[in-house]
């Protein structure tokens, strides 16, 4: 797919000054920004923006959104995660599982969660990779027994954002045995309620103690049939078309921006010749990323699955969070301390102990490269 330079249109801007002028007014001037994101878990402030349109935005009216595009959704997202808002809890629902449900949900599914996740008050997190299984999302050991009215899944999940707090998660699971060479058939999603019997979650904290992701270990948890997502033994190809919005979004490259932005606060005019070097290199990779970034909304407005490219978007966007954290870290020289008076310090210090996660979240480099190499060779 070729992708041509993107320009906003008039009311893609006026939406933009709209959303800071909003975040100017809302966010206290000395609030402590999160990172991305999983930086905060804030369901009263998703719930404010859901009242102004900007959660469910891509959500048609009849179930509760407002029928907006996907380029309007990166917008609103893009200023959101650039002023560090904290708005962890309807994230993943609103970038992931709304497009699911719309695309693969029966009408029942869509009437039941649609709605409230436009109102930011219904939450979801994904339950894709598993202990020992590394990057290969097929070898999933989650398995799902028929029963009387539904299904029985046992199984391990890892790496799940905020199953802690959320209220349901879409589970990748075997659904009946793996075929000698056909490793991704028999798999399908189940909309699995996590706190349902038989759900044990456990923390698994970042270097710093806080508690973001978990392991949901689940034991004979029972899934009535109308939670099905999808057609069963289909559940390969939905996660990987999923993948698109979860790769491809403003959320895989500003991460950290809220630390350059607090830098540059703090030095002002004393930026030297060398740091403005860096800077002017880091300037240009985010406009870059940006730019691929923004295409994929635009592709995916005119009904496009453009896997490939979301793959370079995290891949690329990856490095370029976790670089820039390593340049700020070089040009700080201070000692790191989120106990400071300095806000860029205690920013820059949570970065450097969250960043290496950045890596685990929608797939390793690794497997981003070689999507990216199997695509572009096709």
């Amino acid at each position: 797919m070729q992708f041509a330079p993107t320009v906003l249109a008039p009311a893609e801007e006026a939406l933009r000054a709209e959303v800071r002028e909003f975040l100017a007014a809302e966010l206290p001037a000395g609030h402590r920004p999160a990172l991305g994101f999983a930086g905060r878990h804030d369901p009263e402030f998703s719930r404010t923006l859901a009242k102004r349109g900007w959660v469910g935005m891509a959500i048609p009216p009849e179930y509760g959104g407002h029928g907006r595009s996907a380029v309007d959704r990166f917008l609103v997202a893009e200023e959101l995660l650039a002023a560090g808002a904290p708005i962890g809890a309807h994230f993943v629902a609103d970038r992931q599982t709304a497009p699911a449900l719309l695309h693969f949900g029966t009408e029942e599914q869509r009437q039941r969660f649609l709605p409230g996740i436009a109102a930011g008050e219904v939450y979801f997190s994904l339950g894709m990779s598993e202990p020992d299984s590394g990057s290969d999302l097929a070898s999933v050991r989650t398995r799902a027994t028929r029963v009387e009215g539904g299904w029985t899944v046992t199984g391990t999940k890892v790496w799940t954002s905020e199953a802690h707090r959320n209220h349901f998660f879409a589970v990748l699971c075997r659904t009946s045995p793996v075929e000698e060479g056909r490793k991704h058939a028999g798999l399908s999603q189940l909309l699995v309620d996590l706190a349902a019997p038989g759900v044990r979650i456990s923390p698994i904290p970042y270097l710093d103690g806080s508690h973001h992701f978990n392991e949901v270990a689940l034991e004979d948890v029972f899934v009535p049939d109308d939670m099905v997502l999808g057609e069963l033994g289909s559940g390969w190809q939905q996660v990987t078309s999923e993948l698109a919005y979860e790769r491809s979004g403003p959320d895989r490259w500003l991460s950290t921006f809220p630390v350059l932005r607090e830098w540059l606060r703090e030095r002002g005019a004393d930026v030297s010749g060398e740091e403005a070097v860096v800077l002017g290199r880091l300037a240009a990779r985010f406009r870059a990323i940006r730019q691929l970034s923004l295409s994929v909304a635009r592709a995916l407005d005119a009904g496009a699955a453009p896997a490939v490219e979301a793959a370079l978007v995290k891949e690329v966007g990856t490095r370029f969070e976790q670089d820039l954290v390593e340049a700020l870290r070089d040009a700080a020289e201070t000692e790191l301390d989120q106990g400071s008076g300095s806000l860029f310090s205690a920013l820059l210090a949570e970065a450097v102990l969250t960043s290496p996660s950045y890596t685990l979240r929608g797939g390793t480099t690794e497997i981003l490269r070689s999507v990216a190499a199997k695509g572009l060779s096709a």
